[in-house]
């Protein structure tokens, strides 16, 4: 992909069209290409007679269909590239706080150190939750799901914010971004408390961000817990490289459900929902499962074989986006010996280097373009922190609140979406009357 499709400016400046010829009728038809696109409503003009409905585009999993345009993430899978509102990630994670990329999503700018201040202020002061919710949890048994009870707490935090309905309030909707991006840490400490069967632990205000999610995960009075300064950066580290990426599953169910003019909470329980699932939000967790299963670094060869004859999946390898190395990947990876520095290291670190080696250099693997993406690793550091495999799902939506809430923000700012409606391809049966007896 040529950089002039990164800016919609430079796309749209080359222009063009595509020449379309109807076989059936030898109707031509010419269709605008706009920033690299055709609109798939430009197709309904192509008919066969007065019977036809028009072409539709049959695109399944939308693998090549964009239904939006977006000005808050940059993607290009085949170069390994990831850009927040034009910021490399490789130049925030580390060296921006997780706040304010989420102020970057938000405003498009990163903000000045007066506004970073009273962002954190501001984010701080609403980091606590309404007495009732936490009662919600005690519906569940201890061992439930914590991505079960997550998506329970969002909805029911949509019922103690009736306000949060009125969505065209641009106001309303800034109010609400903001609380579910500081409600979201507090949520997840939550779950994981009620597994352990422990009360949850409040906020502190002189604690960051990252900072008091761990300590509402693992502290309290008693505990003796204090927040590792390493575990700490590296979780604020974590929770930047989870921040957004684009049209995924769980933000496209997010901008899909709040299409309907649902509430923002309503909408980010039914994105987390879609983050629930293996293929999504719990591949960390699969990753895992295949590392116990390797045992130790000399049954890799084996576990190899098994992958190239198809009897085993390569966990933690290969991206619906990317087709080069996950630049998250390669952060997430130096991530991993900074916690080993405070936790120890996971011996599951050295099957995954393995993993790692076998598929760079192996032809197999190269002409296959899998290369290791960020679930990979994220697990192995989760684990040495301290977080149970259920949890990890969880993990991954409390970052990524702050896209979903932007996304569905941007959503509802852009005067072409409609309610979410896609098209379909009837191959049932033709019209056929009832059988009488």
């Amino acid at each position: 992909m040529s950089d002039n499709r990164e800016t919609e400016g430079a796309a749209g400046l080359a222009g063009g069209a595509i020449q379309v010829k109807d076989t059936r009728t030898g109707a031509e038809a010419e269709i605008p290409i706009e920033h690299g696109a055709i609109r798939a409503a430009a197709l309904l003009g192509i008919r066969s007679g007065p019977e036809d409905e028009g072409i539709v585009s049959y695109d399944p999993a939308f693998k090549n269909t964009a239904n939006c345009i977006s000005r808050i993430t940059y993607i290009d899978g085949d170069r390994g590239i990831l850009r927040y509102r034009g910021y490399p990630i490789e130049e925030l994670a580390g060296n921006t706080s997780y706040l304010d990329i989420a102020w970057l999503l938000i405003h498009g700018e990163l903000p000045t150190s007066a506004e970073s201040a009273a962002w954190a202020a501001e984010v701080g002061a609403e980091l606590g939750v309404p007495d009732p919710l936490p009662r919600i949890l005690d519906g569940f048994n201890p061992d439930g799901h914590p991505m079960a009870m997550f998506i329970a707490l969002l909805a029911g935090l949509g019922a103690l914010h009736p306000e949060s309905k009125q969505v065209t309030d641009p106001a309303t909707r800034a109010a609400h971004v903001r609380r579910l991006i500081a409600a979201a840490p507090t949520l997840a400490a939550m779950t994981y408390r009620r597994g352990k069967g422990l009360d949850p632990v409040a906020p502190r205000a002189d604690l960051s961000f990252p900072a008091n999610f761990l300590n509402m995960v693992f502290g309290g009075e008693g505990s003796g817990y204090e927040v590792h300064p390493a575990l700490e950066q590296a979780m604020d580290v974590l929770f930047v490289l989870h921040a957004d990426h684009e049209q995924n599953c769980s933000t496209s169910a997010m901008r899909g459900v709040g299409s309907s003019h649902a509430d923002p909470y309503s909408s980010a329980a039914a994105a987390s929902a879609a983050l629930y699932g293996p293929l999504h939000g719990g591949a960390n967790e699969a990753v895992l499962r295949m590392l116990d299963e390797i045992g130790t670094r000399r049954n890799v060869p084996a576990f190899m074989d098994e992958v190239r004859s198809g009897k085993r999946r390569l966990m933690g390898f290969g991206h619906r986006v990317y087709k080069s190395y996950d630049p998250r990947a390669r952060i997430i990876k130096k991530t991993a010996y900074e916690v080993f520095e405070v936790t120890g290291k996971n011996p599951k670190i050295d099957i995954a280097l393995a993993l790692e080696q076998a598929a760079l250099e192996e032809d197999y693997f190269i002409q296959r373009r899998l290369y290791p993406n960020v679930d990979f690793y994220s697990g192995i550091i989760y684990e040495a922190m301290g977080f149970p495999v259920g949890l990890f799902p969880v993990l991954f939506a409390v970052p990524r609140m702050s896209g979903w809430a932007v996304q569905w923000n941007e959503m509802l700012e852009d005067r072409e979406q409609k309610i979410a409606r896609p098209k379909q391809l009837y191959l049932g049966q033709p019209k056929r009357p009832v059988p009488t007896a």
